[in-house]
């Protein structure tokens, strides 16, 4: 019976790591139904005035391929891996022209998408949303790209960055 119940739990813990690793990006604007008006602190609009919300569109422009020839990249800046890892959404050509958008940060939102499951965070942490416990695990993610390996790197000021962007549900 112990053997029964240690490869039941095994299952049902395989199960969960192989949908977590199947999640799929969903888009910004998928995002939007749910996370955009005042009630939800603008987050959506938030995002759209961002300089993350063009952040693949810089990638197009006459400096961005300036750039990639001095690199010596063999493709242009919006094809090469190197801009792409911080321009876009990790992995997903499909949703690139939306930039650095909620997924970026928050992980592919295919299997916690849905209102049931947004409403209890403990499930949507389950199903795969990334949460920060506080604000240096978000400076730490900030600074996978905000670095020195960017050609264009300025000092990184978290606490004025973050403000810009910033985007908390209101509580009440």
């Amino acid at each position: 019976m112990t053997k029964i119940i240690s490869y039941l739990m095994a299952g049902i813990f395989l199960l969960s790591i192989s949908t977590f690793a199947e999640n799929k990006y969903v888009g910004a604007k998928m995002c939007s139904m749910c996370h955009k008006g005042e009630k939800k602190g603008s987050q959506y609009e938030i995002w759209q005035k961002s300089k993350h919300a063009e952040a693949y569109k810089t990638l197009t422009g006459a400096k961005a391929a300036e750039i990639a020839k001095a690199k010596g990249l063999k493709k242009a800046a919006n094809e090469s891996p190197e801009c792409l890892d911080c321009h876009v959404v990790k992995a997903d050509a499909k949703i690139a022209a939306d930039g650095v958008q909620c997924e970026t940060c928050h992980g592919a939102g295919s299997a916690y998408k849905t209102m049931a499951i947004m409403k209890d965070k403990a499930k949507a942490v389950a199903a795969g949303l990334t949460e920060y416990k506080n604000d240096a695990a978000i400076e730490k993610e900030c600074k996978s790209c905000h670095n020195e390996k960017s050609p264009t790197h300025k000092a990184f000021k978290f606490e004025e960055m973050w403000a810009k962007i910033k985007h908390s549900i209101p509580k009440g």
